[in-house]
């Protein structure tokens, strides 16, 4: 059997994504696709083009390993390098530099002869993975809610068995295996004698904003609020939904004085969080992995998921590289009458 290319890579993940990527990058400029979309916040010089499809690579290279990632670091793209990894799919937009290490990506990826792929919002609304995870079906989906690209809105009705808040809380924890990530901090702070260390998925767990496990639910309204979603664009979709009495924000979270949360609370509704982003590599990243997998069975699969461990200074590192890091900034980063020695 031959072995798949960089291009059928490409076709595996315009099958998947129903036509939604781009197949030639050098049409992008004239593409009428509405997937290609321009992120920006206004800080100049900052925004960045989501290309679903082929970022950079030659469409002719083997593929044998392929990972697919949330967003791509210059740590993956080492770690890529020594598993010889030949292609990469991201679901984030990847820009120069930012997520290169500082350099140009293909002064980076051709150094270990990687293919990049993304997909983002041509991934988006393909299937009900993260409703389901959060208990319910979805009656309604818009991924630009709004008019704003990217801003997915959910309305959904219960799955059987979800009668509760608490239900969605304990639906989540099994499935996600929150257990297991608890078990794993507390082994990192065992290991380094550091009781203080912390993780994303266990420090962003989900949580009642507003109710308690007993409260009902009959609707969900499912939002992503680092999207853009508004308190606005909740009072828009509460009129428009008026049997709603459950909130989930998930992916990303709010905090319990949110105008979202206020909403809610001045409405007497249920809100609640649920998974971060720290886990949508297992929500949308892997449901993608399968997929690929599937179309693509002769490529070895990985995936690439990210662990972020936060460390006090003075726990950080070996007692080595402490000493090195303080040396380095007394001697050549601080004013000579403001270094001064500490301990280890």
């Amino acid at each position: 059997m031959d072995v798949p290319r960089v291009r059928d890579v490409l076709r595996a993940l315009d099958t998947i994504t129903g036509g939604r990527v781009v197949t030639d990058i050098g049409q992008v400029a004239r593409t009428s696709n509405r997937f290609v979309v321009i992120k920006s916040s206004g800080i100049p010089g900052k925004a960045v083009m989501e290309v679903p499809g082929l970022v950079f690579g030659d469409p002719d290279r083997p593929v044998r390993r392929l990972a697919v990632t949330m967003t791509l670091t210059e740590s993956q793209i080492e770690l890529a390098g020594a598993m010889e990894i030949d292609a990469i799919v991201a679901h984030h937009p990847v820009a120069d530099a930012a997520n290169s290490g500082g350099v140009p990506l293909k002064f980076y990826l051709s150094l270990y002869g990687i293919a990049l792929f993304e997909v983002h919002e041509a991934f988006h609304g393909l299937h009900p993975g993260i409703p389901f995870l959060h208990g319910h079906r979805p009656v309604r989906v818009d991924i630009a809610y709004g008019g704003v690209p990217g801003n997915i809105m959910y309305v959904g009705e219960p799955l059987d068995g979800i009668r509760t808040a608490g239900d969605i809380l304990h639906r989540l924890e099994d499935f996600m295996g929150f257990a297991r990530e608890r078990d794993a901090l507390d082994s990192d702070r065992e290991l380094r004698e550091c009781p203080d260390a912390m993780e994303t998925v266990v420090a962003t767990g989900p949580q009642l904003l507003n109710g308690t496990p007993d409260s009902p639910v009959r609707q969900i309204l499912h939002i992503f609020p680092h999207t853009g979603f508004s308190d606005a664009h909740l009072s828009q979709a509460l009129s428009e939904h008026p049997e709603v009495n459950t909130i989930v924000a998930s992916i990303s979270r709010v905090r319990p004085s949110s105008p979202l949360v206020e909403k809610a609370r001045e409405m007497g509704l249920t809100f609640l969080v649920g998974n971060s982003h720290a886990v949508e590599i297992l929500e949308n990243g892997m449901p993608l992995a399968y997929a690929l997998h599937a179309l693509l069975p002769t490529v070895e699969v990985w995936l690439f998921r990210e662990r972020v461990l936060a460390l006090p200074l003075e726990r950080a590192g070996h007692a080595a590289v402490r000493q090195y890091a303080q040396d380095m900034a007394g001697r050549f980063l601080l004013p000579r009458e403001a270094a001064r020695p500490s301990g280890r």
